[in-house]
């Protein structure tokens, strides 16, 4: 998916084009009535998308590849599967489902990894998603069974205290309730049906939580718009009846008058984006949190402080040393190592606070800095990061061809610290990325990753884009230890036999695709 036009899609959302009013133009402005449908209606539909939906939903696992090349060749766009497969896994999961909320946040970045593949290849991403989702589908014998059904007419009011109640019904656990008023927010306009739900994710912030909305949000270009209601109710379904955790948030806002104050414009030099990123790894959650706020306070741009927490969460993949716990061999640092969960947090958080209200905004950067500093004393990391000057000296090679070569290698050899040396190297010398990204990808797209493959691989190219040049290619280096650290693996971290275990779905994909 192309970062401008998606930008730019969501600046006219956040800008208010969207707004729509309870009423006669409700259906077509916001598609509230496919979630307001009539209390007979026996399930939600979709429109033009739900065939499409249906089919997904309802054929077995075992032939589902091949009715999804079927689609393909019949002309069926790859970016109307994805929107089908956003719809019918929200149907299917709701949001409540840990192996199904996996797969619905890998469905906008496999889209975007397919713009990236060989001629050919492009539908594979895509396919080994959509196949995972089909399997747990069907695991969980879920297959024409629906979690998100129509919801009843609401005769609630639209007020201003609807967010606010919203909130309290989510975390008290009351889902019907909290979804008639994310109809009522949803009826107003999307900005405030996103920061509706964005007051619970607050309040019960994860990596997991926190990625929903995001994802959500971000899938409306492929699906429209109309789907927002769908979408956003499985942030409520995720978070409902979690208790909400003591939050800083108010006296931070209270202290540094963030709220009354209009967004900052002082921008940060490296020095100050280093020693700030540097400096969150010596606290604690509340003590990182009111760092970002001062900042804030101090009128440094959100993007730049946002850019350093980013750079924090990086170093903690490229600093971890200690063995996870787990049936694996080596040290993981894929899937959900404390490196990649930060990193794919303060990804989100960083892309909520372009598109949502100053408020939360705000919010989304100072939790960003907490949730860095709480996953830093989880997990055993290292005083420098990867590459060492030992592993670098070891590096010979200069050339693009040459060290890439290497570096598939090593990944194939899980060799993490190998894979960080040459990248380090290699973006050192000033070779250009899309080559890099030409190896990395194929294994984002053949392996697992614990779920988190497909996801992690945008959230490191999207910081690249965003981060600085003295700093970016710290993005690449880690993206290559993950990549090496996921090769060969099954999903759940048992190692493949011979060569490499391949994503579920995958060999078959390429077999029905020809490449």
């Amino acid at each position: 998916m192309n970062t401008h036009s998606r930008r730019e899609f969501l600046s006219d959302v956040g800008q208010g084009m969207l707004v729509a009013s309870l009423g006669a133009t409700l259906a077509s402005d916001i598609g509230v009535s496919t979630a307001m449908a009539a209390e007979d209606s026996p399930r939600l539909s979709f429109g033009k998308l739900e065939p499409l939906v249906n089919l997904m939903q309802t054929t077995p696992t075992a032939k589902f590849l091949p009715e999804m090349i079927r689609e393909l060749n019949s002309g069926t766009p790859l970016r109307k599967l994805v929107a089908a497969g956003a719809l019918a896994n929200a149907r299917t999961f709701g949001g409540e489902n840990y192996h199904g909320f996996h797969t619905f946040m890998a469905l906008a970045p496999a889209f975007d990894m397919s713009k990236e593949m060989p001629k050919g290849q492009e539908a594979l991403p895509v396919l080994k998603v959509l196949y995972r989702n089909s399997f747990y589908t069907e695991k969980n014998g879920l297959h024409a069974k629906d979690v998100l059904k129509p919801l009843k007419a609401s005769k609630l009011s639209k007020d201003a205290k609807a967010a606010q109640e919203l909130r309290d019904a989510t975390n008290s656990g009351d889902k019907a309730k909290a979804e008639q008023l994310l109809a009522v927010l949803a009826g107003q306009s999307l900005e405030t049906a996103l920061n509706g739900v964005l007051h619970h994710v607050e309040d019960n912030h994860n990596v997991h939580t926190v990625v929903m909305p995001w994802r959500a949000y971000d899938v409306l270009e492929l699906t429209g718009k109309e789907h927002a209601l769908t979408l956003l109710r499985q942030s409520i379904r995720q978070c409902a009846g979690r208790k909400a955790r003591p939050s800083l948030m108010p006296s931070l806002f209270e202290k540094y008058k963030l709220l009354s104050r209009s967004v900052g414009k002082r921008k940060a030099d490296d020095a100050w984006v280093e020693k700030f990123a540097l400096n969150l790894l010596t606290l604690n959650g509340p003590q990182a949190s009111e760092a970002a706020a001062a900042a804030l306070a101090e009128g440094f741009l959100p993007e730049h402080v946002g850019e350093a927490i980013s750079l924090a969460a990086n170093q903690l993949i490229l600093r971890q040393v200690k063995v996870w716990k787990g049936n694996y061999y080596g040290r993981r640092t894929h899937g959900d190592s404390t490196g990649v969960h930060a990193s794919d947090m303060v990804n989100a958080w960083r892309n909520i606070a372009r598109v949502s209200s100053h408020r939360h905004a705000m919010a989304g950067i100072i939790l960003a800095a907490g949730n860095v500093a709480q996953s830093h004393s989880k997990d055993g990391h290292k005083p420098q990061p990867f590459p060492e000057p030992a592993q670098l000296e070891r590096v010979k090679a200069t050339t693009p061809k040459a060290l890439l070569a290497e570096l598939d290698g090593a990944i194939r050899e899980n060799n993490q610290l190998r894979a960080c040396a040459l990248t380090h190297r290699y973006g050192e010398l000033g070779h250009p990325q899309r080559a890099l990204l030409d190896v990395l990808i194929q294994f984002g797209t053949s392996e697992g990753g614990r779920l988190h493959a497909e996801k992690y691989y945008r959230t490191a190219n999207e910081e690249f884009v965003t981060t600085r040049a003295a700093f970016r290619w710290r993005q690449m280096v880690s993206l290559a230890r993950v990549t090496a650290s996921c090769y060969g693996f099954t999903v759940d971290d048992k190692r493949g036999k011979g060569s490499g275990h391949r994503a579920p779905g995958y060999e078959e994909a390429k077999r029905l695709l020809k490449v």
